[in-house]
């Protein structure tokens, strides 16, 4: 198993980036390399620093970095030996099984798209989210961002990635599908929801438990939860908050401390045909590990070759 790791991208990269190696190379039971792709000056003395062992990692120079506000398609055309132009170059060619990145998030989604392409039958990828229920479990909201707007075949769609995300990663035997909607009622909603309504109901791929209102989304009601990415964005940035919020006011709370991203790490980019994730720009030892976890738990459960079979014909 190859995963690669975007060295330089992230506010606090390459130190942290390297800890997230140091943690996750203490962990792990299986053979992996991590491909660690970025400045090869700058990587090197901390892989001494730190103990990383040799043997674990396989280091790949890239002279250039994309910052976090450059434009991202002229960003990876003008700089084609970046880390995260190189990484793409090095998962589309199959040396590398998945890639991970903290960097430009609109450069890691042109790369992906790019590089990769959507599986066959899926008309648009989808970023999603892992949402903390009240009672202890997880679910996933998608789309969170990557589709603004969206059409009906679109949702339909998400539902069934989600699907096969909440039962091979996050275990859930016979995950639950709610349509994000202003009622409950069949027929609520904008021309959308009503228009994704009756595809999510016939879809056989899933279990389609009707719609859910905003606040179901922390409750055990519904184990995916789909939408489009404004509406999606908008309720990840709320969540977000959550934590900053109670981390300010020092309120202790087991349940809200699990709304910390780097509790899950990074987001995963559905519907290409290789493992990509994508983490948060202030990411830390901490995310980085769990980002590498993710990638194993993707590549272990093969999770895109069940997406696939999921769009034949």
């Amino acid at each position: 198993m190859n995963i690669g790791l975007d060295m330089m991208g992230g506010d606090f990269s390459p130190l942290e980036a390297v800890r997230g190696v140091q943690l996750y190379l203490q962990e792990v039971q299986i053979p992996v390399t991590v491909w660690l792709v970025g400045d090869e000056d700058q990587i090197r003395p901390m892989l001494q620093e730190y103990a990383i062992p040799t043997a674990s990692v396989q280091v790949v120079h890239a002279p250039q970095s994309i910052g976090m506000n450059e434009h991202p398609t002229r960003a990876l055309k003008e700089k084609p030996q970046s880390s995260i132009a190189i990484g793409f170059q090095l998962l589309a060619t199959g040396k590398m099984d998945a890639f991970i990145s903290a960097g430009n998030t609109g450069a890691m989604l042109v790369g992906a798209l790019y590089s990769l392409k959507p599986i066959e039958g899926i008309h648009r990828p989808t970023i999603s989210t892992v949402i903390p229920k009240e009672n202890g479990k997880t679910g996933v909201l998608l789309d969170v961002g990557l589709n603004a707007d969206c059409k009906p075949e679109n949702l339909n769609q998400f539902a069934v990635l989600g699907t096969l995300y909440a039962r091979h990663i996050l275990g859930i035997a016979e995950p639950r599908v709610g349509l994000l909607n202003i009622g409950e009622e069949e027929g609520k909603g904008n021309i959308l929801a009503q228009a994704a309504y009756p595809l999510l109901k016939e879809n056989s791929q899933i279990h389609f438990i009707g719609n859910i209102e905003g606040r179901d989304i922390l409750l055990d009601k519904a184990d995916v939860t789909v939408c489009e990415g404004f509406t999606g964005n908008v309720i990840l940035k709320l969540a977000e908050s959550l934590f900053d919020i109670t981390s300010r006011h020092k309120i202790e709370s087991e349940y809200f401390d699990r709304f910390d991203f780097e509790y899950y790490g990074g987001t995963p980019l559905l519907g290409v045909t290789k493992p990509v994730i994508i983490g948060h720009g202030i990411s830390r030892g901490k995310s980085f590990l769990n980002m590498l976890k993710l990638a194993q738990k993707m590549l272990e459960t093969d999770l895109l070759g069940k997406m696939k079979e999921s769009f034949v014909g």
